[in-house]
């Protein structure tokens, strides 16, 4: 059967599967997917407490939240059979996860070895062992999405430092490849954000996003909702793309 990719206005029956889910990113993606009919999975290493407060925010029901890293992949490979068994087959998956630390670009001692295995490890092979580990029962489902959260340091080389920078560069790279190699059971989109008014970075604070926002073409820094509203149109409107990177940064990038 050939699939029309058509847009649809809903998400009712989905199972949604995000990686970092209790995040800023994550959480608020997690509130447009569940106003839009899905069925939220979190995935997470922090606070249960915490989980448990957003699943009770969310709209609809059938929530549920797991806890696992991305960088342990038995974790993972747990996770993708619990959400099989107990939510039904993910339908969309939306990586969030990641951490960074702020070191100067010219700073090349401080980006030490450890670190930048580090960023890697947590920003590029957590995405890719997340997808390796859900990708099965999502291609069973013969309709499926994957969202990778990018940003623009992968094409700047400026961010909170080089190693992630180049991470990042690493996920688009991976967004257009699966997206050749899974289709068409399987669409692979990126959404790439500027500076978002988050903790993400750790130092940044309302006078940094204040000086930060006045060179961006919109004239503020981005918030979460702006990434999670890209990545609700993923889902719902741009149904006939693959392969994409879509940059969400109000200019930023110019």
């Amino acid at each position: 059967m050939t699939l029309s990719f058509s847009p649809i206005d809903r998400l009712d029956g989905q199972v949604a599967v995000i990686t970092g889910g209790t995040g800023a990113i994550g959480a608020a993606t997690a509130m447009r997917l569940a106003a839009l009919g899905a069925r939220i999975v979190l995935l997470h290493r922090g606070s249960q407490d915490k989980s448990a407060l957003l699943l009770s925010t969310l709209p609809g029901s059938g929530h549920g939240a797991l806890i696992a890293s991305v960088t342990d992949s038995a974790q993972l490979a747990q996770a993708a059979q619990d959400v099989a068994d107990h939510y039904g087959p993910a339908t969309i998956l939306v990586n969030c996860a990641g951490h960074t630390k702020p070191i100067p670009a010219a700073n090349l001692d401080a980006l030490d070895d450890a670190l930048i295995d580090e960023m890697f490890a947590a920003n590029w092979r957590g995405t890719f062992a997340t997808i390796r580990a859900f990708v099965p029962q999502m291609q069973a489902t013969g309709d499926a999405l994957i969202v990778n959260v990018s940003s623009i340091a992968a094409n700047t080389g400026l961010g909170s430092n080089l190693a992630y920078a180049a991470a990042k560069a690493g996920i688009d790279a991976l967004t257009k490849g699966l997206a050749k190699t899974l289709a068409p059971k399987i669409r692979v989109l990126a959404v790439s954000p500027g500076v978002v008014d988050s903790p993400f970075v750790s130092g940044r604070d309302a006078q940094f996003n204040a000086k930060t926002g006045a060179t961006i073409a919109l004239q503020r820094v981005g918030n979460p909702d702006d990434v999670a509203a890209a990545i609700a149109a993923c889902c719902t409107s741009l149904r006939y793309a693959t392969g994409s990177i879509f940059t969400v940064d109000g200019g930023r990038h110019l």
